[in-house]
């Protein structure tokens, strides 16, 4: 399903994709939490997120929730990390992300929403930023079907790209025309996009579930005409 005669195109693209700082690597300047994440910038710069919930008190017997539906429902509930800035069009995007074991998050772009029926519970799936914008996926043997690198929805990545439980970096290149993902300096997905959805918005950053954690670091942009 890959388009492989756009690979010229990508990788000339990202040859100068080293770009800016979208992320400082001290703070959450020009960033916004959506939902009940805790997002910390760690003594190395690194980004790191996880949940704040205190997991023991859900899982004992009179905990807060009485049925399975309940708890699938608190559990599946995402948390985002959003830039501030809503204006992003044509970029390219670097960034390396480290997920444990089961974890599940992704990179979001063109999500007008910022998340806001993502972080209800339970999620609106039909309404979630893969389904309004782009998702590009994370996925370290999550029980999820679309691997690393993935465009959530539109076309599958190879499995074989991710370096499992390890750093892995990740080139998006976003046009008018095209969606674009590097993985590990391979090209894994290309799409052309959804004509009926929006062409700018901001950049998220996700924590798919109360049980995935998941650490960024090294976020660059590199803005077309800018």
């Amino acid at each position: 399903m890959l388009a492989v005669a756009g690979c010229s195109w990508f990788i000339g693209t990202l040859a100068a994709a080293d770009g800016k700082p979208l992320f400082n690597g001290k703070n959450l300047d020009g960033w916004e939490v959506i939902g009940d994440g805790q997002w910390t910038v760690m003594a190395d710069g690194t980004l790191l997120g996880q949940r704040i919930a205190d997991l023991r008190k859900t899982l004992v017997p009179g905990g807060p929730f009485t049925t399975p539906q309940q708890f699938k429902s608190w559990v599946d509930t995402q948390s985002w990390l959003y830039t501030t800035r809503n204006d992003f069009g044509e970029f390219d995007l670097h960034l390396e992300y480290w997920t444990k074991t089961t974890g599940n998050s992704g990179v979001s772009i063109r999500d007008t929403s910022r998340a806001k029926w993502g972080v209800t519970t339970p999620p609106d799936y039909t309404r979630t930023p893969s389904k309004i914008g782009y998702e590009i996926q994370i996925n370290n043997r999550f029980p999820d079907p679309h691997p690393s690198g993935s465009i959530y929805g539109f076309v599958d990545a190879p499995k074989d790209a991710q370096h499992e439980d390890d750093w892995n970096a990740m080139d998006i290149a976003s046009r008018n025309d095209k969606i674009a993902v590097k993985l590990n300096g391979r090209v894994v997905a290309e799409h052309p996009g959804d004509p009926q959805r929006p062409k700018v918005g901001p950049i998220g950053l996700q924590m798919h579930d109360q049980f995935s954690i998941i650490q960024f670091r090294n976020i660059r942009i590199r803005e077309v005409g800018r």
